[in-house]
């Protein structure tokens, strides 16, 4: 008898130990391993930035008191000995590091190991032509927001911000316009009237994760239906500003 072929999935995200780490958590916990066979996973740099980037960054948009706390949870983190990195090796799938996704010779390595599909968990980079040719099916992208309403960073933030009932995770195909592919699958996470950013991210990035393994199961079966966007009514949104972060806090919300 003929062994059934799993469906071929590497992952590109960044190294994020507080948020994005809870979506590979539930995800290598839940994932059907007898049908889903995860190739490798590449990790990038936050925002593929310096480190001290990425703290003004953070610093600006959670102020003093916000930022210390984060950087405690992060240091407990490592000493805990928890990250993305440590959830796949116990799991024994390949580590791809690159500095770019978009090096030819990336590029080569992840095609040479045929993936039915490129999935990316914030990742970091624009991909190019190249990379989102590299799979069978493509690349495929969850994001946390509505799309096309809630394109570009922090959509989680945005749609607090503006007053949404809950935050919408979209699953979607990848293309050269950023946030613009078919939507593949959708989940819901309620907002509470006075609610912490805090929260409805880690809430998100679990639903993110079921999600995925469901919009997986549909690719590897060949029941997928993509849904394309409506790009009228897109708008996008860069990364919250401290401006941004005091309206979020008059509107009765917390970042932490």
């Amino acid at each position: 008898m003929s062994r059934v072929q799993k469906f071929r999935i590497h992952f590109v995200t960044e190294d994020d130990p507080l948020y994005v780490v809870e979506f590979f958590d539930t995800f290598f916990g839940e994932y059907p391993k007898g049908e889903l066979q995860v190739m490798g996973v590449t990790i990038q740099k936050p925002f593929n930035e310096s480190k001290l980037s990425t703290a003004k960054r953070v610093f600006s948009l959670y102020g003093f008191a916000g930022f210390a706390r984060l950087l405690v949870r992060v240091v407990a983190q490592k000493l805990r000995g928890r990250s993305i990195a440590a959830l796949a090796r116990r799991e024994g799938i390949q580590l791809v590091p690159t500095t770019s996704v978009n090096a030819p010779d990336f590029v080569r390595k992840v095609a040479t190991s045929r993936p039915d599909v490129i999935v990316s968990v914030a990742a970091p980079e624009i991909f190019r032509h190249e990379i989102l040719q590299a799979a069978r099916l493509g690349c495929i992208n969850v994001h946390s927001g509505r799309l096309p309403a809630y394109r570009g960073m922090m959509p989680t933030f945005w749609q607090m911000l503006s007053g949404e009932r809950q935050a919408t995770v979209t699953v979607h195909e990848m293309t050269a316009v950023l946030d613009a592919g078919a939507v593949l699958g959708t989940a819901e996470c309620p907002i509470r009237e006075r609610d912490s950013l805090d929260r409805v991210i880690v809430e998100t990035k679990q639903a993110a994760a079921r999600l995925m393994i469901r919009v997986l199961g549909e690719l590897a079966a060949g029941t997928s239906a993509a849904r394309a966007l409506e790009m009228t009514t897109a708008s996008y949104h860069s990364f919250p500003k401290r401006d941004d972060a005091r309206r979020f806090r008059r509107r009765g919300h917390r970042m932490l």
